[in-house]
């Protein structure tokens, strides 16, 4: 059997652990073991690979392919940039994906990654199209690939011959040698806080509550993903001193932090294949209520260790489980999967459109039987959850870890937040509430330069009627919404004002919905949203200590179609000025800012942009303006009146508002497109003008109408 790459550790550079007695895990001869019975069950399935020979030769072209009559290059062309190549096949043994992919690594900074979906087309032979690239494409045109295995019953003398073709180019042969029936190796690592034990196994018929066809079996947490397709190891694990939890005996994050650096044995500060997994009490922040946490979030490495609370909410059975310490064990081993299933980058199954933005679109699916969902999240709750739950992962999850670019999945790679926000967020096991994240418009594209306004929907999914704060969608307090562009770190949106409401409640019926707008696209930290590009959206809402997490919404923001007068412009446009009059609709003090926004709507008067530009132009001066006045001598300051134009006024909002209704509508969004049509209104009543407020009005509430508004907002508009 072809040697496995283990990472080896030196320990005298380790804290020795104190002892190992809570620990159950595999040894490696019960690994070697596992990977022997998988080369057994898996006949093709695995790891292959293929090395250049350096030698000086000319590139012998093979006979030209009988099907196509294209001329073939093979394995001993030498003009290729190729230096190595890896192909992963998953067409039998278990979870089968039935794909291929490749990875050609073609120097330091070369590197191109392929995957296919394949059909059985004969005699251990696999056909089928290439739907993903990525990496160094302009070299790869190629869209097809066959593939033929020549078995043997040696695996080490077990060959793959690989054909890529399509895409014009002459076709392309590899000879690729088995080298292992596993598509990666990672090592684990488990310690624990003295007292607390280390759950690593399980007995799938311990619980009454299964699916009839659950195969009775002694089941471990390295079985589970030497099923998804790793070849584990394990370092030995010990006991981490309570008092590295400080005096309270809790764990915080930067003590969990702390005490991974100090007695991991391979932390290092670079991607690796291997994780700690960490068996503490509880929580410091979270207490209780935190089962789990995939943790590592500091420094540029991330993903690389995750913790279970055995003491946590996962410890506490349902009152009328028949059987409840083995609910609770259950329990404790699927939070452990789950936890380390962060550390493949896995994000939940609700949540599939946070994935890394270069990886296949994934459709979230909250009713998922995987570790990556929440139990008490499906409908029925947890028992309905764990009577369909087989012990595995997703096929979409299984095509992630197996086949996705290695800089993805590997942990200390790809950040977590490469999607997949909210891991701490405190999800309510029968939540009471619905929250959506939305732009009125077909689809989430974007100008360049336009303002992205976001409407956010809280729905009581209850049966019941649900008291909330009137203002609960209106103040930043209770909302976190997070901003993450494509290849960028995430970041945290700060509003440029915070607001005390009055608390007033109201009541939400079963089924009724409230709304609000945000303004998304700058904020005390500067514009989050500007460049074109793609960007994920988040925002989750605090309900008295319930939190409400909206599924992730990946807009997009166009180039430039007038390149220098567009580009020109945007070094104005996305300033601090700019930012903070469309925040606050209008302003007569920052003059610059309005220079800028009266340049746009003259420069671009048919963009998305004019029309934002216009409505803070025309507010400022449709009434009153009390500014500051600041003289010399502290006693000389005062407030002064600044008179309304109200020509002016007329003019900024008939341009943003009545040019176009349905481009108003769509780029505003609803909520503030009625709202600042409600306040023309208002300015051309008390101009004595009712007839084009009331023919305003009437044209509003038909474009409201045919963009799919509810009645009930219709009918305040009558």
């Amino acid at each position: 059997m072809q040697e496995q790459d283990v990472l080896q550790t030196d320990k005298t550079d380790s804290p020795v652990h104190e002892e190992a007695s809570n620990i159950v895990a595999h040894t490696s001869a019960e690994a070697s073991a596992a990977m022997n019975t998988a080369s057994l069950i898996s006949a093709v399935s695995g790891l292959y690979l293929w090395k250049k020979s350096f030698i000086v030769s000319s590139p012998i072209p093979q006979a030209s392919d009988a099907n196509s009559g294209q001329p073939t290059v093979s394995d001993s062309d030498s003009g290729g940039t190729a230096v190595s190549e890896e192909l992963r096949i998953d067409v039998d043994g278990r979870y089968p994906q039935m794909v291929a992919s490749g990875v050609i690594h073609g120097g330091i900074f070369s590197r191109l990654h392929w995957i296919a979906n394949m059909v059985e087309s004969g005699a251990n032979t696999w056909t089928g199209d290439i739907f993903y690239k990525e990496g160094s494409k302009t070299s790869f045109p190629y869209r097809s690939v066959r593939i033929q295995v020549i078995p043997n019953a040696f695996a080490s003398q077990r060959k793959a011959l690989v054909t890529l073709s399509g895409g014009g180019s002459t076709h392309r042969t590899r000879t690729f040698k088995f080298a292992s029936p596993n598509f990666h190796t990672v090592d684990f690592e488990f310690d624990h806080v003295e007292g607390e034990d280390v759950l690593l196994d399980i007995k799938t018929t311990d619980h009454p509550n299964r699916p009839s066809t659950l195969e009775a079996e002694d089941l471990s947490v390295m079985t589970i993903f030497e099923r998804a397709g790793f070849a584990i190891t394990t370092t030995p694990g010990g006991r981490v001193p309570l008092k590295g939890a400080g005096a309270n005996k809790l764990w915080s994050y930067q003590e969990m932090h702390d005490a991974m650096q100090k007695y991991w044995s391979h932390f290092a500060s670079k991607a690796q294949w291997a994780m700690w997994v960490f068996f503490a009490g509880l929580n410091e922040e979270e207490g209780k209520d935190l089962g789990g946490i995939m943790f590592d979030d500091i420094g540029a490495q991330h993903r690389q260790g995750t913790a279970i609370f055995n003491k946590s909410f996962i410890a506490d059975a349902p009152k009328r489980d028949k059987k409840p310490e083995e609910w609770i064990r259950r329990m404790n081993f699927w939070t452990t999967c789950h936890e380390m299933g962060h550390c493949f980058n896995l994000a939940h199954s609700w949540e599939k459109g946070a994935g890394p933005q270069d990886w296949i679109p994934l459709r979230s699916n909250a009713e998922e039987r995987s570790f990556m969902n929440y139990p008490y999240n499906v409908k029925g709750g947890q028992s309905a959850f764990f009577s369909d739950f087989e012990f595995r992962f997703g096929d979409g999850e299984l095509l992630f870890m197996r086949h996705a670019p290695e800089r993805f999945v590997q942990m200390g790679n790809a950040e977590w937040f490469d999607n997949h926000g909210f891991r701490e967020a405190n999800i309510s096991p029968e939540p009471r509430f619905e929250l959506i994240v939305r732009v009125n418009r077909p689809q989430p594209t974007f100008e360049f330069m336009e303002p992205v306004v976001l409407e956010l929907k809280l729905t009581n999914t209850s049966s019941e009627p649900q008291m909330v704060h009137d203002k609960l969608l209106s103040t930043m307090e209770r909302i976190t919404l997070v901003i993450k562009k494509k290849d960028k770190p995430a970041r945290q949106y700060a509003p440029h004002a915070q607001f005390c409401w009055q608390p007033k409640n109201k009541v939400l019926n079963a089924g009724e919905s409230i709304y609000e707008s945000l303004f998304a696209s700058a904020g005390r930290n500067g514009w989050e949203i500007s460049e074109p590009g793609y960007y994920l959206v988040q925002v989750a809402l605090d309900m008295d200590g319930e939190d409400i997490v909206s599924e992730p919404l990946v807009i997009r923001i166009a180039p430039p179609r007038d390149n220098y007068r567009e580009e020109f412009l945007a070094q104005d446009v996305f300033s601090d000025e700019v930012a903070r009059i469309l925040t606050f609709d209008g302003s007569r003090f920052l003059e610059k800012g309005n220079d800028v926004l009266r340049e746009v709507a003259v420069q671009l008067p048919n963009s998305r942009l004019a029309i934002h530009a216009n409505v803070p132009l025309g507010k400022a001066y449709a009434k009153d303006f009390k500014v500051l006045e600041l003289g010399d001598d502290a006693n000389e300051a005062g407030i002064t009146v600044a008179k309304p134009d109200s020509e002016e006024s007329a003019r900024c909002l008939g341009a943003a508002l009545t040019d176009n209704m349905n481009a108003a509508a769509e780029t505003l969004g609803h909520v503030d497109f009625k709202n600042y049509v409600e306040d023309f209104q208002d300015t051309l009543r008390e101009q004595g003008d009712k007839l084009t407020a009331q023919a305003v009005r009437v044209e509003a509430h038909d474009t409201l109408e045919r963009r799919g508004v509810k009645a009930s907002v219709l009918e305040e508009m009558k």
